[in-house]
């Protein structure tokens, strides 16, 4: 699964000026995670995707069902249940 790089640093901004200027704020975020800060304390994290491809990595990482059956696959493997790559043809 791809994961998305993200140029360097996360940026703080107050609540109040992401809500000024929301559309601004998502154009960053596909550049770098944005910490939304509520009275000067971290209150949200803002990311954003360049691509569809990114927003369909990052729900694949925040599904439980996926996730689980990863695990279970993980699982089924360290028990010797599973088919070496090598052995695809």
């Amino acid at each position: 699964m791809a994961r998305t790089v993200r140029k360097a640093g996360v940026k703080e901004v107050a609540l109040s000026e992401v809500k000024d200027d929301l559309s601004r704020y998502l154009r960053e975020a596909a550049e770098q995670e944005i910490i939304i800060t509520r009275h000067g304390k971290p209150a949200g994290v803002l990311i954003g995707f360049q691509s569809e491809e990114d927003w369909f990595d990052y729900r694949l990482e925040n599904d439980p069902r996926f996730l689980e059956r990863i695990a279970k696959a993980r699982e089924s493997l360290r028990a010797g249940r599973g088919i070496k790559l090598s052995d695809v043809k």
